[in-house]
């Protein structure tokens, strides 16, 4: 007799987040994996939340990061979804493809 079922509200459903996908993330850790060799970055970070994705380069893990890869499919159509972003958050490049976007992050030949 005092087996009463509890009423179950139904849950919200969960909001959307922007991710990168398999491919945008094999090129950003490739570029980041060879900046490690180089000794220029340290550390990263990965955000996704409901507005954009990204991806925080560190020279050191308490610092403020260099750089931020972002991805805002909501600027697609007009600048383009990607960005890098510098640690002051001036727009050091922005477009439609990522390689091209990630190409001001290569390293310039130093002369000896």
């Amino acid at each position: 007799m005092g087996d009463v079922e509890p009423i179950r509200q139904p849950q919200p459903a969960p909001a959307a987040r922007v991710t990168f996908d398999r491919r945008e993330l094999d090129r950003i850790l490739d570029l980041y994996g060879r900046m490690v060799a180089l000794g220029e970055w340290r550390d990263y970070a990965i955000d996704f939340t409901r507005d954009k994705a990204v991806f925080s380069i560190f020279r050191r893990s308490m610092d403020v990061p260099l750089y931020r890869i972002e991805k805002d499919p909501r600027l697609a159509r007009r600048q383009g979804a990607y960005a890098v972003v510098s640690q002051t958050g001036l727009i050091l490049k922005r477009g439609h493809e990522l390689p091209r976007v990630l190409a001001v992050l290569e390293t310039p030949l130093r002369t000896v």
